[in-house]
């Protein structure tokens, strides 16, 4: 009878041999390793969301609510995101929760799948107690110490990978795997590295490094393979026939506008990347120099990650994640692995409880020392991005806002925690940014509709267009336009304003708030 799947059923395993998992032998040192994982979860259940994944959770609901995706609605992510995000504020309208809880429950949800799965697919693997106890509680703990950018695109691809790095750390020790199972976690993984194209370097370093290691005879007979790149040609096929705008318009509109100053060195110095591949790169070159179980499929995924934050050439945060969350599951692993090997079997079992929870305790530090979270989290109730939210809900009164500013922070989570929707075609004015970035040869301040560019005159029609018609309940305008001085300061209002039929609605607007920079006004119906 054949094996369950692609791997030989006669490859060796070496099983654990504890009737009781390591990490439960001592229910104290079990409780306190998970004390990190509940703050964590609080943490990231609490507001504010991420400013990205909100700006996401706006174009998702206005999406639901019947404008076009890349015709109504223009951004550079490709449309697996919106896809997600709007399935999961639909689950949420069918059993009565509103699209933030939602949307963070199904961040949950991947979580859970992530870390499960990768946890079940760990049985076979030779591991120490030591090793064990620490994996047990550090792998779900990694996917929640994200933080302030739990629900991240970087965030999501990396938790669906976890069981597809533990299902190739199985296909190099030959350990048969149910093929459902196998399927089931390649589609997972393939789902959140089609998050973005730049994630394809995780499963090509992958993949190259089981063909090193298995030969091409088992890379051809590998279900693996075929079933990710399958996956990866039908949503390429749907982009072209369900959104041909996003190739076909929002692309070149993205090449020619969105553009970063940042060089390599900068980059690879910045206050985010440096630290985390101080931790990274030893942790993986010791990883891939003696390999063993999920240490080198995870320091590879690492490198992946570390590729794909090089060609978005921003060094954010949520770019760096992943590299950071390898890093220190990575250490620990190996720290684990080196007390597993110096310590006595049996002295080695009854210290694995104490030493997860010690590890436990190293890895929340790491997420601790981020300035974001859980420090933006207790501030919230009190900060001005709550006090400006609670303002713009009594300005929007669950309708529509014009927000007129450069940033995707802090008008997003502020515009949904209002229980409003914005109406901007593009997240915020990087159009308008691009197109203004050098004075204008001529002296003027503004350039006159008939000579903007395609980008800057969507941005100018829209709002000229759809603010008069239809008039929002609230506008938000921003004073910081990030663009440079040219004879005077740029300024959104009186942009805007040169249009007759804009002048006469805005009087109809009058100032509620100013906060940080940021003004508010409430429509007056006569």
């Amino acid at each position: 009878m054949s094996p369950p799947d692609h791997v030989p059923a006669e490859a060796p395993a070496t099983p654990r041999a504890d009737a009781v998992p390591p990490a439960l032998r001592r229910p104290l040192f079990a409780l306190l390793a998970l004390i990190p994982s509940l703050i964590f979860l609080a943490t990231v259940l609490s507001p504010p969301m991420n400013h990205d994944v909100a700006a996401v959770l706006d174009f998702a609901m206005r999406w639901r609510a019947g404008e076009a995706l890349y015709r109504d609605l223009i951004d550079m992510n490709p449309p697996l995101i919106f896809m997600l995000t709007r399935g999961a504020v639909a689950a949420g309208e069918w059993v009565g929760v509103g699209p933030i809880h939602s949307l963070l429950a199904f961040f949950l949800l991947v979580c859970a799948s992530g870390a499960g799965l990768a946890l079940w697919l760990r049985r076979g693997l030779a591991e120490g107690p030591i090793e064990a106890a620490c994996l047990t509680f550090c792998l779900p703990l990694t996917l929640l110490i994200a933080g302030y950018d739990f629900g991240q695109r970087e965030h999501l691809m990396f938790a669906a990978a976890m069981p597809y790095l533990m299902l190739s750390a199985r296909r190099i020790a030959g350990l048969a795997t149910p093929r459902a199972l196998v399927l089931a976690v390649a589609l997972f993984a393939g789902t959140g590295f089609m998050l973005k194209p730049h994630f394809l370097a995780v499963p090509a370093l992958v993949e190259l490094y089981l063909l090193i290691r298995l030969g091409w005879r088992a890379a051809l007979r590998d279900p693996v393979r075929w079933a990710m790149a399958a996956l990866w040609v039908a949503y390429l096929a749907l982009i072209f026939l369900v959104f041909p705008d996003y190739p076909g318009f929002v692309i070149p509109l993205t090449f020619e506008y969105y553009h970063s100053s940042i060089d390599f060195a900068q980059l690879l110095l910045g206050d985010r990347m440096a630290p985390a591949l101080l931790l990274f790169l030893p942790v993986a070159y010791i990883a891939l120099r003696y390999p063993r179980g999920l240490a080198p499929p995870l320091a590879l995924a690492g490198l992946g990650a570390l590729a794909a934050a090089i060609v978005q050439e921003r060094g954010w945060s949520y770019h760096v994640l992943p590299i950071r969350l390898a890093g220190g599951l990575l250490a620990v692993m190996l720290v684990a692995r080196w007390l597993d090997a110096t310590l006595a079997a049996p002295r080695a079992r009854h210290a694995a409880p104490a030493v997860a929870a010690i590890a436990a305790a190293l890895l929340g530090l790491q997420g601790l020392l981020s300035p974001e979270a859980p420090w933006r989290q207790l501030a919230y109730s009190s900060s001005w991005t709550g006090v400006t939210s609670n303002a713009l809900r009594g300005a929007a009164r669950g309708g529509r806002v014009l927000v007129l500013s450069p940033d995707i922070f802090p008008v997003f989570p502020i515009v949904n925690y209002a229980g409003a929707l914005s109406t901007l075609p593009t997240m915020n004015l990087w159009l308008l940014q691009g197109a203004n970035q050098t004075c204008l040869p001529n002296g003027a301040r503004y350039r006159a509709p008939a000579e903007m560019g395609p980008g800057e005159r969507l941005i100018w029609d829209a709002v000229t267009r759809d603010f008069p018609n239809n008039p929002p309940e609230a506008l938000m305008v921003s004073g910081h336009t990030a663009l440079p001085y040219c004879g005077g300061d740029f300024d959104f209002l009186e942009y805007f304003g040169r249009d007759p039929r804009f002048a006469e609605t805005f009087r109809r607007y009058r100032q509620i708030a100013d906060f940080n920079d940021y003004r508010i006004f409430r429509r007056e119906d006569p």
